[in-house]
């Protein structure tokens, strides 16, 4: 299936591994490590550079996993990975330095422009997101600003400045539905397995779980019925999601959980690597990974095993 093609060939496997980023050989994370200083440096900051970041003298840390694996995943190998942490780099330093976009734009505009984003725990420091929705175990949702070459994830200081976070909640929401579809493919089997993943350059993309079924009724023409979806988010450029209406859900539940963990892997933006239940806008978590014997595995409670039940049944039914 297309959604499991790796990137370009590079260090082998059997090469040493760097400890922090671990698809990089240690020859690979050096020079990595290496560019990104002299990026840094070419824009008149001289950086410390760390395993996993890198501070300036100002002491403003600067985060590398994402940008990690911006460089891992770009097939055409570290000849370009220069272009990728120079652009990378110099739109962090804009971006840090020059006005807010807060103090610039006007109220409509920033209203035009807020969308609510669906991220990992990681990703954000709770004591400045207090505000923060929890979605799922460790996922939140949050409000961020749109911008043309950045996202600003507003913190509750921003929010104090903005207004009511109940009604501003309430346009991102509208925003993120009016958001087009920007690819969609229906992967399926000859066993009966299918499922629908939506993607796009979109930072929102994964977030539309929280309009899925109305992205589901933009897809496939239906709405999600009573029973739900299966869904996964993996990272923010991705989701998956299989309706649930008969024992196709079987073979589904399986796929769309390698599927997650697959894609959530190494990616820029990860969100998280299960597949969850989707039902009237609640997330459970069904497949997690065990750590005693390093597989992942399905997990469902006793809502979903009845569901499982009753579907079986009733029997088989098209995809």
């Amino acid at each position: 299936m297309g959604w499991l093609r790796r990137g370009p060939r590079r260090d082998g496997e059997d090469a040493p591994r760097d400890p922090e980023f671990g698809y990089f050989s240690v020859r690979e994370a050096a020079l990595f490590r290496s560019t990104v200083r002299e990026a840094f440096a070419e824009l008149g900051l001289e950086v410390t550079v760390y395993a996993d970041s890198v501070q300036d003298d100002g002491r403003r840390r600067f985060g590398l996993g994402n940008l990690a694996a911006v460089c891992h995943r770009d097939r055409r190998g570290p000849r370009v990975w220069p272009a990728l942490i120079r652009r990378h780099v110099s739109l962090v330093v804009r971006t840090l330095d020059g006005p807010s976009a807060l103090d610039t734009l006007p109220p409509d505009q920033i209203r035009a422009q807020l969308y609510p984003r669906v991220v990992n725990a990681d990703g954000i420091d709770p004591g400045a997101f207090g505000y923060a929705r929890t979605v799922a175990p460790g996922l939140y949702e949050i409000l961020a600003l749109d911008l043309p070459e950045s996202v600003m994830m507003l913190t509750d200081e921003a929010l104090d400045r903005l207004g009511d976070p109940a009604q501003l909640r309430a346009r991102a929401l509208k925003n993120l539905r009016g958001l087009p579809v920007e690819d969609h493919e229906t992967v399926r089997d000859a066993d009966g397995m299918c499922f629908e993943i939506v993607a796009g350059d979109s930072f929102y993309t994964a977030s539309r779980v929280l309009d899925l079924d109305g992205l589901a009724h933009r897809v496939t023409g239906l709405p999600l019925g009573e029973h739900g979806a299966l869904v996964a988010l993996p990272f923010r450029h991705q989701i998956a999601f299989h309706p649930i209406r008969d024992t196709s859900i079987i073979p589904a539940l399986g796929a769309l959980a390698s599927f997650a963990a697959a894609e959530y892997e190494d990616t820029p933006g990860a969100i998280s690597p299960y597949v969850f239940w989707w039902r009237d806008g609640v997330l459970t978590q069904l497949s997690e990974h065990d750590e005693d014997h390093g597989e992942l595995r399905i997990v469902v409670g006793d809502d979903f095993q009845e569901l499982l039940e009753r579907l079986i049944a009733q029997g088989p039914g098209p995809c």
